[in-house]
């Protein structure tokens, strides 16, 4: 262990800790026992606010783990990430001030919130429930697997073969993170990620510096990972022909062009699907700062770019790890000063801290609202809602530790793959039920039914040269040898289903739910009638 480099990692570990505590009355104008305050934030952020609570959320501390890592394995489509978090925010311009102004106006916390307002459907508003806590599950693991990576280059584990001793520190990491998070709710993750989010770019800007230049610049980088990818081709010509290993390259060759581009494609569909991410959309003051931010959150796409090449650096560096997602972390341990590594170290595992935080409040809130309130206890008071909410949201993180610490990485992360397959199927429900209402409930259940369970068998249907099942995202499609993202071929079963089941039962005059919603309460804005106001210290709660 590197004292240096662990004094410095402990003080940031520190800093934030207090920050997520003082949260608790940060920005708050009343107490925190209802889930407009503890599970949005008071509906209160503005463009700042939420730009690097949104960008935290979303660029996750795998996500700067798992993207190099897949360009220091060789993977042809793993630059994919970057276009996709392109095409995403072209995307929610158009749905998501629609999806805020209904939200705020009948008071939605959850996507499954407002299906059941449109719909009338508690079984349908179930199944999106349900669907949102089962796919972030996984999401919060995976978290926990970027902050192993970097406690194992740290030197931070114990060798020891108890399990609770050799993970010690990941459990009092996520103890303090669940302590602050039931004290503070969202605000705590929305103030820690102006401290995450600085510290990563401050890491990212200086290693695509100071490295290459170290190094020899970026064309040797690009040359020394070609050769690299050239002699494990030529080494493994036979395996890799008789498909027990796959072949390396920096560019998709023409047979992956549609791998790339559906994986792009279908990711960018399915990401602010995710319950979190909703989350932090409805925590916002107004349409225009959703607007504001889809402008600007392509910055951290950005940034993203030059992450993921420093897979191809590590490879330069002669980075040698038998596990590919040790390839930033220890690139950081060999190429930097040790105080900067300890930075470095730090920008990560904290940018495990803010996402973990936030996707556990909202499957949380998709309990609470969407399973306790529905079917449990339909009178409950909001306090009971927001003490509910505080509780679960600390069942959720201690189980996705217990479940990556007690099952193999690589099962976690072949579960996260269904996150996308499973998440996408409720994007006919929410998104074009924010535009029609012509899709009947019971065939977007059906839709939904059958795409899940296509999806789900068609992903533990796919092996690779590792494991038999769940061996990656991609089949062939339907007639062709074109290999294509699963999700995105689910999401087209949904939406045939859907739409010949609605014309079958319109044609049967099958009895449909009632709209909660009216034509004008999507295009409200704050200030309007019915639409709450920014909450101040100066300005009572209604």
């Amino acid at each position: 262990m590197n004292a240096v480099a662990f004094s410095v990692f402990i003080f940031l570990f520190l800093v934030v800790t207090v920050m997520g505590f003082a949260a608790a009355r940060w920005r708050r104008a009343a107490a925190l026992d209802n889930l407009d305050e503890w599970g949005l934030g008071g509906r209160g952020f503005g463009t700042f606010i939420a730009w690097f609570l949104i960008g935290g959320d979303i660029y996750t501390a795998y996500t700067f783990i798992a993207v190099p890592a897949t360009l220091y394995a060789g993977s042809v489509t793993g630059f994919f990430a970057v276009p996709y978090t392109i095409v995403v925010y072209p995307i929610i311009f158009a749905f998501l001030p629609r999806l805020w102004s209904v939200s705020h106006r009948h008071g939605y916390v959850t996507p499954a919130d407002f299906v059941q307002g449109r719909y009338g459907s508690k079984g349908l508003s179930l199944a999106v429930a349900i669907t949102g806590i089962v796919a972030t599950m996984p999401y919060i693991a995976l978290q926990l697997v970027g902050m192993q990576v970097v406690l194992e280059v740290m030197g931070l584990q114990s060798s020891s073969d108890n399990w609770f001793v050799k993970d010690l520190p990941l459990f009092i990491a996520f103890v303090i993170l669940a302590a602050y998070t039931y004290s503070s709710g969202l605000r705590a993750p929305a103030l820690i990620a102006f401290v995450k989010d600085t510290l990563i770019y401050i890491v990212i800007i200086v290693a695509v510096i100071y490295i290459p230049h170290h190094l020899g610049g970026w064309g040797h980088i690009f040359d020394s990972a070609q050769s690299s990818f050239d002699d494990f081709n030529k080494t493994n010509a036979d395996a890799i022909a008789a498909g027990k290993a796959q072949g390396r390259g920096i560019i998709p060759p023409p047979a992956a062009h549609w791998a790339y581009a559906s994986l792009a494609l279908g990711s960018a569909l399915a990401l602010f699907m995710y319950p979190h991410s909703v989350t932090g959309v409805l925590s916002t003051k107004s349409r225009n700062v959703i607007r504001r931010n889809a402008s600007l959150l392509p910055a951290y796409s950005f940034l993203l770019g030059l992450l993921a090449l420093l897979g191809f650096v590590a490879i330069a560096a002669g980075v040698k790890v038998t596990n590919p997602q040790q390839s930033v972390p220890q690139l950081f341990e060999n190429e930097f000063p040790s105080w900067f590594a300890g930075v470095a170290y730090a920008a990560i595992v904290i940018g495990a801290l803010v996402p973990a935080a936030i996707m556990s409040i909202a499957a949380a809130n998709l309990w609470t609202r969407n399973i306790y309130k529905a079917f449990l206890n339909p009178n409950a008071t909001p306090a009971q809602e927001a003490q509910q909410s505080k509780i679960v949201s600390l069942v959720v993180k201690f189980g996705a530790l217990i479940f990556v610490l007690a099952l193999s990485k690589d099962f976690a992360i072949n579960l996260q793959l269904l996150g996308g397959v499973w998440i996408l199927q409720t994007l006919p429900a929410i998104v074009v039920g924010l535009y029609t209402r012509w899709f009947h409930r019971w065939a977007l259940l059906l839709g939904w039914a059958v795409a899940m369970v296509w999806g789900t068998w068609t992903e533990y249907d796919i092996a690779s040269p590792t494991q038999a099942h769940f061996g990656g995202p991609l089949t062939t499609f339907w007639g062709t040898d074109t290999k294509v993202y699963v999700a995105l071929m689910a999401f087209l079963i949904n939406l045939v289903v859907t739409i010949v089941a609605t014309i079958v039962m319109r044609a049967l005059k099958v009895p449909d739910g009632v709209d909660a919603t009216r034509l004008e309460d999507y295009s409200v804005d704050a200030g309007d009638t019915g639409v709450e106001e920014e909450l101040t210290p100066e300005t009572p709660a209604h």
